[in-house]
């Protein structure tokens, strides 16, 4: 199978693909059960209650809008996942 759009993978992303490609991995389809676990996960994931408004600096609201249209998501999903994953430890500082 030959790569045709250009993702920004890192190594072990790159060692899964060439992976998978060489045959080494194999797909299978869900259980029910992993399908209901994943529907139940995006459910809780985009139950929203509460709206904010929030003020950006315009080169940031630019450049978040380009990453979520890299991503296939609206904008705003983005800032809410980005948030959610700051507040659940997920998200670094480089330093």
């Amino acid at each position: 199978m030959k790569r045709t759009s250009k993702l920004n993978l890192d190594d072990e992303e790159l060692q899964i693909l060439k992976s998978y490609e060489e045959g080494n991995i194999t797909l299978h389809s869900p259980s029910i059960v992993e399908i209901e676990e994943v529907a139940k996960a995006a459910k809780n994931t985009f139950r929203k209650n509460r709206r904010i408004t929030i003020r950006l600096y315009d080169h940031d609201l630019k450049g978040i809008q380009k990453k979520a249209m890299e991503q296939g998501i609206p904008y705003q999903t983005l800032i809410s996942g980005m948030i959610h994953r700051y507040v659940e430890g997920e998200l670094v500082d480089k330093n």
